[in-house]
This record gives structure tokens, sequence and C-alpha cells, in this order.
């Protein structure tokens, strides 16, 4: 089968080109990125394609959209060198990220759960011994709270609330008059969030972009859809992990 393939019709770069909708430069550039064999060339120099480049071809953009472009040239160069090995370990890495992000997913829905309803303008405990407190000291009107009673709704330590300021988590503002850190109704939503995301055994660096997509979404019912479009864009890469699979599984075949 191998044999037939490249030893059958002769095709040019335009060929491969129109049949994916791309220009006779990408191809070329396909086949110096080692995504295509290598092709023969004519007495003037003229590249002559076969069948099993256009099968290469075909592979590779099946390849992509469950891999990403970088991923699915490494398991292309990786096959047409002869290191199988090396891209089959190419795509048990994307199978582990995918279910990595499942289990973000998972872990966000979760947390947004076991969130409810709670929001700052709630009743507090006693004040954390770090809290703002004695005369002069704002009461926090307008639904804000300060780092001592938020810290210790959370059963954390204030040092806790400032490392996550650090790290983007939070932004509370400043007091004008006193400089005490102030947090609204969405840093407290953002606190609690990224409580129990540390909780699930997530590190500062993972919870940062989660926090931003609460932000981006204007808060926690929008991002409803965002996380219906998660699934959806999840689902989409496993069936395209499969469909790239099932192609280089035929490509694979017909090298023999």
């Amino acid at each position: 089968m191998g044999r037939d393939l490249q030893s059958g019709e002769r095709l040019r770069p335009v060929d491969l080109a129109r049949g994916h909708g791309l220009s006779t430069q990408a191809v070329r550039n396909y086949e110096e990125a080692g995504i295509l064999p290598a092709a023969d060339r004519t007495p003037h120099g003229y590249r002559t394609y076969t069948p099993l480049h256009a099968r290469a071809l075909r592979t590779f953009l099946a390849l992509v959209p469950g891999h990403g472009h970088r991923t699915a040239t490494s398991i292309m160069r990786a096959v047409n060198e002869g290191a199988a090995d090396e891209a089959f370990r190419l795509i048990d890495e994307s199978h582990a990220q995918l279910l990595e992000d499942r289990r973000t997913l998972r872990a966000v829905e979760g947390a947004l759960k076991d969130l409810g309803p709670t929001t700052a303008s709630e009743p507090t405990t006693a004040p954390h011994p770090a809290a703002p407190s004695g005369p002069g000291v704002p009461s926090g009107p307008g639904g804000t709270t300060f780092i001592g009673p938020l810290a210790g709704r959370l059963g954390i330590r204030p040092a806790t609330l400032r490392k996550w300021e650090r790290a983007g988590l939070v932004r509370p503002r400043r007091d004008a008059r006193t400089g005490y850190r102030v947090y609204d109704e969405a840093d407290v939503r953002d606190a609690r969030l990224a409580h129990q995301l540390r909780r699930g055994g997530y590190l500062l660096e993972q919870i940062a972009p989660l926090i931003d997509q609460v932000r981006a979404a204007g808060g926690l019912e929008p991002l409803e859809a965002a996380l219906h479009d998660w699934h959806g864009r999840l689902a989409a890469r496993g069936r395209a992990l499969l469909s790239g699979a099932a192609e280089l599984e035929a490509y694979l075949r017909d090298r023999g």
C-alpha cells in the first residue's frame, strides 16, 4: 500500500493546496517543516508529490484542531522521521492536558456551587484581630468589608489575603483616609472562589486565570454561559483528538 501511494500518481503543489484551501507556498512550507515527507524533484527542480503526501497533509490538518499547530507539527515530523514513539508521547500529552482541563472545569463548577448566594453585605462574625476597629475606623458601608472580618469569615489569616492580592486574585481598594484595604462584593466573591479552589489543591498561578474569567464575564451568573461554552469546547477537542487519531492511523498504515 505504501509503495503504491508513493510511486503512483504524481501531484503538483497546487493539487495539494486546492483541496484544502491552501496556498502552494503553504504546502511548500509544510514540507520544509517536516509535516510532509520530502518531495521528489523533476529535472527542472519542480516539486512532485504523491497521494502519500496528500494523506500526510490531510492528517496534519486533522490533528491541528485537537493538538494545536505546534504539537501537530511535532507529531507529523516525528512520524516522518520514523520516531513513532515520540509521536505517541506527544499525543498522550495532549490527552493528559484535556483531562486536566476537564478537572479544572469541574473544580470551578464545584467552587461556584459551594459559593452560594453569600455576598459581602452579609453579617459577619466577630472581627478578626487584624481587622480595623475602634473609634474613627470605617465600618464598611455599602456592602464593603475589611481584611480582618473577611479573613475571619473564610477561616484564613489576613496574611493569606495579602498574598492573594499580590498574586492578583483579589483587588481591594484602599480607603483614602485610613489606608485600610476595602473589599467590595466582587472582591469577596473572588476571595471565596480563590479559597474554594485552594482547598481543591489548585496553585495560585492556576487560580488567577479562572478569577480573570469571572471578572471578564461580569460575575458568577454570566459565567454560567461561559462554563457551558467551556464544556462545548472541551467536547469538541476530545472529538478532534479522535478524528486526528483516525487520520494518523491511516497515514501510518499507508506508510507501511
